[in-house]
């Protein structure tokens, strides 16, 4: 199936809804990105800084990047010219670093807090009290070029859909008491990006609006990440 006849059956599924196709490019080459960009698609994640950045010069201006994995501080400037969306902000270090690369290009970068809702450690994100604590922060010393638009979270890499269930609802629960508390009057405040290739169709019902997506768009990935 080509990547056009694909994306075309994902935003069939999605139409009605609330939910947005994060197409996650990861390890793929410009050339199949490009193809997706033909076919009408938009928004794209990559992982790691290095590659969203080499690959993004070689591409339409108008794509809407999200780097969608761990993100160090010493690697944001490198993508602070361009990118749309940070999903893994996972402390206050790393939001003031995007503040101050963001300042200097004179932009506005959206942000999401990232979870750690998954049962492997290996997995990264805030716990609720250290994302109040940090909002809290926020609260007495505003970063004028960073805008938090909502939370992300990475589910178990399980079949047991009851898990997985409730893994997206945790993750909803805290963007609907963050939003009560901290963005009550934000109207910007509203992405719970969640769901990927396998479970996106759970994380879907249970109040996405972002998911994340590659496999199934670009098939399997050419190496080893």
């Amino acid at each position: 199936m080509s990547i056009a006849t694909t994306l075309s059956h994902f935003h069939q599924e999605l139409a009605g809804t609330n939910c947005r196709l994060v197409a996650v490019s990861k390890t793929h080459p410009v050339e199949l990105i490009r193809e997706a960009y033909e076919a009408g698609q938009r928004l794209f994640g990559e992982n790691r800084v290095q590659e969203l950045a080499a690959k993004q010069p070689e591409l339409p201006a108008d794509i809407e990047w999200h780097l969608i994995g761990h993100l160090q501080t010493n690697k944001v400037k490198y993508i602070a010219p361009f990118v749309h969306t940070i999903q893994s902000i996972d402390s206050l270090k790393l939001l003031l670093e995007i503040e101050r690369q963001a300042a200097r290009h004179n932009r506005v970068v959206n942000g999401l807090l990232q979870f750690h809702i998954g049962q492997e450690a290996t997995k990264t994100g805030l716990d609720f009290a250290e994302a109040e604590t940090l909002l809290e922060t926020l609260r007495q010393q505003p970063l004028p070029h960073v805008r938090l638009t909502g939370v992300m979270g990475v589910a178990t890499n399980t079949d047991d859909e009851a898990q997985l269930r409730q893994e997206f609802r945790e993750l909803r629960g805290y963007f609907e008491q963050l939003r009560q508390r901290f963005f009550a009057d934000d109207a910007g405040f509203r992405e719970i990006s969640m769901g990927m290739s396998s479970d996106y169709h759970l994380a879907i019902e249970e109040g996405s609006t972002l998911i994340r997506v590659g496999s199934a768009i670009f098939g399997s990935r050419p190496y080893p990440v």
